[in-house]
């Protein structure tokens, strides 16, 4: 299976998830970051922190503009930052950026959103448009990925793709997850599973608010990660189910 894993916030914690995800999963795996910002400046090129967590947890070799494609320096809305280096983001073009045979061929690939569900690439488009445009690519019978390399259902693997919902917990995080799951199932997407990831460690009635979650949130939760010490992907995993 593909999953796109996106977050109630910036903050929410998807790289963790993320990374804790591939940890627990097993066979061939592989992790993307289509859109980073917030990248350091390198020998070898931008390098982000968040795509260098998902590359260390995936092993089909994999190189880093295969992650991250897209790449900007300053930690900024992407849009905006690519306004300052003078490139033009959109839905199509992230999309084509993306694209890769390992996507589909692997035992168990996610694709980590950056910012929010809508986070906005400018000119009225957002990410999820994105994240359409390959669930609407991945329902055709033949698909053509990138440079005219075809993939068809035969010899894939993932030919479905599911969304995951990582929640920040934290002050405010019902509205934020329910905003975010009305705006997911009113774009047609389904939803594999949430995951619940305390950002506050002070959090306050922590078990009243996941009871509340549980109740009121549609899809299975995967797992509650407390606020961990030390935030590994490993220690996270411990705390994890992969979707059904």
């Amino acid at each position: 299976m593909l999953y796109f894993v996106t977050g109630t916030d910036t903050d929410s914690g998807k790289t963790l998830i993320s990374a804790a995800l591939l940890a627990k999963a097993t066979g061939h795996k592989c992790g993307f970051k289509p859109i980073a910002s917030g990248c350091d400046v390198t020998e070898d090129g931008l390098r982000n922190s968040d795509a260098l967590m998902l590359m260390a947890q995936s092993n089909m070799g994999l190189a880093y503009q295969e992650i991250n494609p897209i790449s900007f320096e300053p930690a900024i809305a992407p849009h905006i930052a690519a306004s300052q280096v003078n490139t033009a983001l959109s839905a199509q073009g992230v999309f084509d950026s993306m694209l890769n045979p390992a996507m589909v061929n692997a035992d168990f690939a996610l694709i980590e959103g950056a910012g929010g569900w809508r986070l906005p690439l400018g000119n009225g488009e957002y990410l999820s448009d994105t994240v359409k445009l390959l669930q609407t690519t991945l329902q055709q019978e033949t698909s053509t990925y990138g440079n005219s390399v075809q993939l068809t259902h035969a010899v894939t693997k993932n030919t479905t793709l599911e969304v995951i919902l990582v929640v920040g917990m934290k002050l405010g995080c019902l509205n934020h997850a329910l905003l975010t799951q009305e705006a997911l199932l009113a774009d047609g997407v389904s939803i594999a599973g949430w995951v619940a990831n305390q950002v506050d460690a002070d959090m306050a009635f922590i078990d009243d608010n996941l009871q509340s979650l549980q109740q009121m949130m549609q899809a299975p939760l995967l797992g509650y990660v407390p606020h961990l010490a030390n935030p590994s992907a490993e220690n996270a995993a411990r705390y994890l189910q992969l979707p059904q």
